[in-house]
């Protein structure tokens, strides 16, 4: 009996290790929506607040 949860268990890791593998849809293009500079995420199509002086 105990064998066989180990067993179950190690499937289920095995399962949740190849999905962690896959790619995200649309990985890439939310990677292109943070800033080159500062790594935040921009919403809108404006620049991103790290450009701006402060004052």
């Amino acid at each position: 009996m105990l064998a066989k949860i180990v067993v179950v268990f190690l499937v289920v890791i095995a399962v949740l290790g190849m999905f962690g593998k896959l790619r995200i849809p649309g990985a890439a293009r939310l990677s292109q929506k943070k800033c080159p500079r500062c790594g935040r995420y921009r919403i809108g199509n404006g620049p991103c607040d790290c450009g701006k002086k402060k004052g």
